[in-house]
This record gives C-alpha cells, sequence and structure tokens, in this order.
C-alpha cells in the first residue's frame, strides 16, 4: 500500500488557526503603533527645528496640536505630552498607556515613553 504524504487536514487547521490569531493581534496592535510613530516623528522634529524652539512655550505647544491634528492623530489625554522650559532647555516628555482589547475580557496594554531635550537658540 502506497500512503501520501503531506499535511493531513487538521494539522493544516490548526497551523492556520495560529496564523489567524498572529495577524488577528498584528492587525490590532497596529494602529496604536502606527499612531504613537506618527506623534513620536512629530515631536522629534519640532525638538529639532530651531525655528520652532525660538517660540514661546504656548505657541510651541499649540504648534504641536495643530500638527497632531492635521495628522489625524489624538493623544489618550491632554497632559500625555508635556512641554516645559528649564533654563533655557526644552523637555519633551511623551508618556501615555492605550488599552486595546484583544479577545472577550482579554486586553492588551501597550506603555509608550519618550523623552526629548532640546536647547532653545
Amino acid at each position: 500500500m502506497r500512503y501520501q504524504k503531506g499535511a493531513s487536514f487538521l494539522s493544516t487547521l490548526i497551523v492556520l488557526m495560529v496564523a489567524g490569531i498572529f495577524f488577528t493581534v498584528g492587525f490590532k496592535l497596529f494602529s496604536p503603533y502606527w499612531d504613537h510613530m506618527t506623534i513620536n516623528s512629530i515631536v522629534k522634529t519640532t525638538s529639532e527645528d530651531p525655528d520652532e524652539l525660538a517660540k514661546p512655550l504656548r505657541q510651541l505647544r499649540g504648534d504641536l496640536d495643530k500638527k497632531l491634528y492635521i495628522n489625524q492623530v489624538k493623544l489618550p489625554a491632554k497632559d500625555s505630552l508635556q512641554v516645559t522650559l528649564k533654563e533655557g532647555v526644552y523637555h519633551f516628555d511623551l508618556a501615555y498607556e492605550m488599552r486595546v482589547p484583544m479577545f472577550f475580557n482579554i486586553d492588551a496594554l501597550l506603555t509608550f515613553k519618550e523623552h526629548y531635550e532640546a536647547v532653545r537658540p
């Protein structure tokens, strides 16, 4: 008797289920990470731009809010991005958490923390 060699139906089904779980998790976590990359890019470019750093603190914060609005990105809380000026140095502290529902009562908690410093010209 000759037997066929290859993956059985059950092993193929298990592989597809595991791949489906990974794709589901990946798709659900993609959006928060993409938003964080955008926010991080905005803060980084602002901290490296001498024209932006020459502005007063209030106007700098307003410009950051406008850039976030233009890129259709929203911070989870208003205090997620702290901009302070101490002794001629701007401190940009980006710290927030996001809770992403995964399956039923299982959530993923994503924590983001970034810190940038820039000398005011």
